[in-house]
């Protein structure tokens, strides 16, 4: 079947694209990884000893980035519906984190310990209809913000991936009710033609607002 010029111009892009270029020469997962580091270096938000949890971390990029900055102290605890090779030092949770036998495990796995740093790279399998593609990244993004409430220690910090649109503003809104200091912002490896940015929630309120 030939393929579609969009997905040929898309092809064209991603192997053309340094920062794929630099994730297949490091060795790292994907190009995700590097959207990580800039996000995590700009505010220090790693330190040694820190427990975090990667939502929808399939294939892996941004745990294999958070352990090999970790070094040796700390766990990270990766969660996906999708199935990811297995990463030195990463604990993956196998199921779909809505699932309370998926939160149980992980409760487990945790065995008590506080999370400091929740991170959630998810998105919906895109249709192309923003109508459509819109509503189920905003419906993830409100069911990791749900699982950064029970298990975000206080004072712990909170990095998601949001698509500017119906719903955004509002998201925010009720990020500024959980967290001392919400910043919104977009990577250089982040596609400049894409609707996606991060926001940053630092500093988890003991109460919301």
């Amino acid at each position: 079947m030939a393929r579609s010029k969009s997905s040929h111009r898309w092809l064209q892009e991603h192997f053309s694209d340094p920062y794929v270029k630099k994730a297949q020469a490091e060795g790292m997962r994907s190009r995700a990884a590097y959207k990580l580091e800039e996000l995590v270096e700009r505010d220090q938000l790693l330190k040694p000893g820190m427990v975090v949890v990667d939502l929808g971390a399939a294939p892996g990029g941004w745990s294999q980035w958070v352990r090999q900055a970790l070094g040796d102290r700390g766990r990270v605890v990766a969660l996906d519906i999708l199935e990811m090779p297995p990463l030195a030092g990463v604990e993956f949770l196998h199921g779909d984190f809505r699932d309370d036998s998926v939160l149980s495990a992980l409760e487990t796995t945790l065995q008590g310990q506080p999370v400091d740093l929740v991170l959630s790279d998810m998105a919906p399998n895109k249709s192309g209809v923003d109508s459509v593609d819109l509503p189920r990244a905003m419906h993830l993004a409100e069911l990791a913000m749900e699982f950064a409430d029970n298990h975000l220690r206080p004072g712990g910090a909170f990095l998601i991936k949001l698509f500017q649109g119906v719903g955004f503003d509002e998201y925010v809104r009720q990020l500024r009710r959980r967290y001392a200091k919400v910043s919104i912002r977009k990577p250089a490896a982040s596609r400049k033609r894409s609707p996606e940015v991060y926001a940053l929630a630092q500093g988890k309120h003991a109460q919301m607002k």
